[in-house]
């Protein structure tokens, strides 16, 4: 079963000079996994989280492309939080640990790399069934 343990930080290639900078992520070399999707989540309202929800069959690497925002991550018995701010970073968050995007700044974007299509039927959305998925007592929500 996975764990909040197996989460880490990633490294993308980063070029800095007085152009700017430029960020690559690639297959393989950064992303461990083929991609099949990417998304984006951007304008969300301050105080608003996002997520709220574990996968089934998807793993997943979120990158800040613009501003800050946190990633609560929950395995049903211990929990870690990660601060996406900086763009030349990943997170890789495996498949069926509860995720939770929250403390948007102003005009954050936050990029998602993941190994699935999107299907809502393999996703688990409330914290109860989540709990039952993971053979643990349900702790509300």
């Amino acid at each position: 079963m996975t764990t909040t343990g197996q989460a880490y930080w990633i490294d993308f290639q980063d070029v800095k000079d007085d152009r700017g900078r430029l960020t690559a992520l690639e297959v393989h070399n950064h992303i461990p996994f083929e991609i099949k999707r990417l998304f984006y989540v951007h304008q969300v309202e301050p105080g608003v989280d996002r997520a709220g929800h574990a996968h089934r069959e998807t793993d997943q690497v979120l990158t800040v492309v613009h501003g800050t925002l946190n990633v609560e991550i929950l395995d049903g018995k211990t929990s870690r939080e990660y601060p996406l701010t900086d763009p030349g970073k990943g997170l890789y968050v495996p498949r069926m640990i509860w995720i939770r995007l929250h403390d948007f700044s102003e005009g954050a974007v936050c990029l998602v790399a993941a190994n699935t299509i999107y299907d809502r039927a393999k996703s688990i959305r409330t914290w109860k069934d989540f709990a039952e998925a993971r053979g643990l007592a349900a702790k509300g929500n």
